[in-house]
């Protein structure tokens, strides 16, 4: 037995622990000088490691855009609505952070991820179309809450010109304004940019006030040699902005998730290979792309059906070098686990979870307080 679609949507109750609402007001209330000395002290780059209250940090991330069946990107994204049941989903395979694409300004979804050890990587500026100073409020809403890891500006605006068809010179400047009006307004959190494959040399000097960058790829069972390619040309940590396989094998016209899972192992364990957590390269980790199906990105398809359309670049996702959009999620739409689940709920144990707490959860089922739900549809 499965669950349907609406399993995966309870609404978020406004209520909140008296707890974590007092540690929010207090870090609020640290909003003159003192915030960003305060926030710089649990979140800083040193060299190519991240730092979260001094200690090392590896990424464990899941891109994470929940939109409804029948619904489009952006208007119809639902973080309220999905994020009880996805935080379980994430926690229970010891994901410690998720990648937005649209801002996370709800300080009680913020909770609710805090709560289950889920650090927000939070794009603050992804639409060209935007003044550049958009991004501030969205900075100013959330900046001192503690699920914060960092700001992102941009998803592989080198392909797409900041979703606006800008030219690269116009797009890297608004980048490089972005970046430098978020860095006036909080110095207590890292900020990113996420890049479609290695930026060049000269991308890397016009970028210089960036943190850290994240980088887009899709080739396989591999990364090839991206690791010691980024180390030749920059000094900065890196992750993987998104990296993975989708579910459906053209070849076959058919669900192939045994592939998505190969795919998935061999992808972690590189990255985490090239961990800087544990000093072995520049790499702080990565997000796989993506929790669960997205059902509106076919654009030859309809909403509120599962479509199996894609492109053939050349390069791409193992094993068809296909992107099958609509098939990317670690979960069907419903929630339901795919072997990639399991295979990423298996990765990168040595620094999956927050606060040093590696508890061996099962990698099908949430064991948080007195929550114990299989995923799976069934319930004990």
């Amino acid at each position: 037995m499965q669950p349907d679609a609406a399993a995966r949507r309870p609404r978020l109750t406004a209520a909140i622990t008296a707890t974590r609402r007092l540690v929010f007001v207090a870090l609020a209330l640290l909003a003159d000088g003192h915030a960003a000395e305060a926030a710089g002290q649990r979140v800083r780059v040193q060299g190519q490691q991240l730092l979260v209250d001094g200690e090392p940090f590896h990424i464990k991330g899941v891109c994470w855009n929940p939109v409804p069946k029948g619904g489009t990107h952006p208007q119809d994204l639902d973080y309220r609505g999905f994020v009880a049941v996805d935080s379980e989903l994430m926690a229970s395979a010891g994901i410690n952070a998720v990648r937005t694409y649209e801002a996370i300004n709800d300080t009680e979804v913020l909770d609710v991820l805090w709560e289950k050890g889920i650090y927000v990587m939070n794009t603050v500026y992804s639409w060209g179309g935007l003044p550049e100073d958009s991004a501030v409020a969205k900075v100013r809403a959330v900046m001192h809450h503690p699920a914060i890891l960092m700001w992102l500006v941009g998803n592989e605006w080198n392909y797409n010109g900041l979703y606006y068809g800008l030219p690269f010179e116009e797009t890297l400047a608004k980048v490089s304004k972005v970046v430098d009006i978020i860095k006036e307004v909080d110095q207590g959190h890292p900020v990113a940019t996420v890049h479609g494959e290695l930026p060049s040399a000269d991308t890397l000097k016009a970028l210089s006030s960036v943190d850290i960058w994240g980088v887009n790829k899709y080739s396989g069972l591999t990364f090839g040699d991206l690791f010691d390619t980024w180390s030749r040309v920059s000094e900065l940590p890196m992750f993987l902005g998104e990296y993975g396989a989708d579910a459906y094998d053209a070849r076959a016209g058919q669900p192939n998730e045994a592939a998505q899972a190969e795919a998935t192992s061999a992808l972690s364990a590189e990255l985490l290979s090239a961990s800087s957590a544990a000093n072995r390269g520049p790499c702080i980790g990565g997000a796989v792309f993506e929790l669960a199906d997205e059902w509106w990105k076919d654009g030859t398809g309809s909403p509120g059906e599962h479509d199996v359309g894609g492109v053939s670049p050349g390069g791409g996702p193992w094993p068809d070098m296909t992107f099958n959009e609509e098939w990317w999620g670690l979960v069907r739409y419903d929630g339901t686990p795919r072997q990639a689940f399991r295979a990423y709920a298996r990765s990168n144990g040595g620094w999956a979870r927050r606060g040093g707490d590696h508890r061996g959860l099962c990698y099908a089922c949430a064991e948080l307080g007195d929550v114990a739900v299989l995923r799976c549809g069934l319930q004990r």
